[in-house]
């Protein structure tokens, strides 16, 4: 199916194109942008020992983390799982915690690493011993791979649009650069967040990485915040050698090394941040790892009116290591539409630079950030930009060569607004220069 789409979209690029002429596709001018959607508050309504918030995420190439909430406490964190439904022929054991914020306590948070698992391969799964079976499908050992990019989802009607659309797809894994839920300080709005999720998170991994509404307003007396990020959506940060679930990376079909970044937690050259990104830069082998993909929540380049400036800091701090590494492709959210810059090192146009998208569109509570700025300094590298909501999909066909779509929202159907082949910057003879990180140590 994908080798056919391929096809598809290399022989009929003028058929697109004449779609847009005579208007079967219509043109962003035709589109009416939508305010913000109402907030959707997904309840339990089962037994307190009935599982609910599902997620899963990847540990490793051949592990899996399964997580769960119950009201029950009794319930146990054990996951059961085989490759035949009904038929379980494996069981695992993990931990749980919960945690106390003011008056809210959470209810039993579960997490199980199950594994070693088979690539490309279904998994049947039950929690708890109890409730529903879910099923999972492992990435491939190999490429190709599709991710889903969805940034600053929210629990809205938009969102259950995004969703709906991302439902539809046979893809590998889902990235999102923070702002989960949009709880902020209101935690039963993570509990409504999980539930709305479950339906697509418990069948792919999701890889996410937090934004500044995953920071808890009010925290005095101690209180740490991400408190409720930490404890519900845990990523393998311990076994990339982070000691923080704020920052992370993983590796994906053995071809693709993904970074998450945190952008909100110390980022300067003498940060452990900073430190373990030189150490986990240093491990790539891109001969063996061709793509070098990044992400975090506040953009470093911008021309909305929206957020301006906040990932500047970050930028300085980082952006020479990055492109030292020469990283393909940087995704960041946090501005409430899509935007995709071309390559960029140091505030101008560079061959051997990252692309820069910005992605934070997925159906915030806020609403669309309409205005960008068509005399910013940056505005002759954004190359297209769009306040709508939707996804992107990145398909990693080999090691030379990807394909980046973004999908806007529109009702039943999604509309692919724009696309791009990417060659990776290590099969580039010109940006081979600038792959040694080893000299940062």
């Amino acid at each position: 199916m994908r080798k056919a789409w391929l096809v598809l979209m290399q022989s009929f690029p003028t058929f697109i194109l004449l779609c847009y002429r005579f208007g079967i596709i219509a043109m962003a001018s035709d589109y009416k942008r939508p305010g913000p959607g109402r907030v959707i508050l997904t309840q339990h309504t089962d037994s307190s020992s009935y599982p609910q918030q599902v997620h899963v995420s990847a540990v490793g190439a051949e592990y899996m983390r399964i997580s769960w909430i119950t009201d029950d406490q009794s319930m146990p964190s054990k996951v059961e799982y085989g490759k035949v439904s009904g038929k379980y022929d494996a069981v695992a054991k993990g931990e749980s915690s919960r945690y106390l914020f003011y008056v809210y306590l959470s209810g039993k948070i579960h997490n199980v690493k199950i594994g070693p698992l088979e690539p490309d391969t279904v998994y049947y799964y039950r929690c708890s011993g109890v409730g529903d079976e879910f099923s999972f499908k492992t990435a491939p050992a190999s490429l190709p791979v599709e991710f889903v990019i969805a940034g600053d989802l929210g629990q809205t009607e938009w969102t259950n649009s995004t969703l709906t659309h991302i439902g539809k797809l046979d893809y590998d894994m889902l990235l999102m650069p923070g702002d989960l839920s949009y709880a902020d300080w209101h935690q039963p709005l993570w509990d409504s967040f999980g539930r709305m999720m479950q339906p697509y998170a418990s069948t792919r991994p999701w890889m996410v990485v937090e934004g500044n509404h995953e920071i808890e307003a009010l925290t005095f007396f101690g209180m740490a915040p991400f408190i409720a990020y930490n404890h519900r959506w845990r990523m393998p940060y311990e076994e990339s050698g982070s000691n923080s679930n704020l920052y992370y990376s993983f590796s994906v079909a053995g071809a693709v090394h993904v970074i998450m970044l945190g952008s909100y937690v110390d980022f300067g050259c003498n940060s452990e941040q900073y430190k373990w990104l030189v150490a986990d830069l240093a491990k790539v082998d891109r001969s063996v790892t061709p793509w070098l993909i990044l992400l975090f929540h506040a953009p470093w380049y911008n021309t909305n009116t929206a957020h301006q400036g906040e990932g500047e800091s970050m930028r300085v701090a980082m952006e020479a290591l990055l492109y030292k590494a020469r990283v393909d492709v940087i995704f960041a959210g946090h501005v409430h539409a899509y935007e995709r810059f071309t390559r960029i090192y140091n505030e101008a146009e560079n061959s051997c630079g990252p692309v820069y998208i910005t992605i934070g569109d997925g159906g915030n509570r806020e609403g669309l950030a309409l205005d960008f700025d068509s005399k910013h300094k940056y505005a002759h590298l954004s190359l297209f930009r769009e306040a709508s909501f939707g996804h992107g999909r990145l398909w990693v066909i080999d090691g030379k060569k990807a394909l980046w779509s973004w999908h806007r929202n529109d009702d039943s159907t999604d509309t692919v607004r724009d696309q791009l082949w990417l060659q990776s910057l290590s099969s580039s003879s010109a940006c081979q220069g600038g792959t040694k990180i080893k000299d940062e140590l």
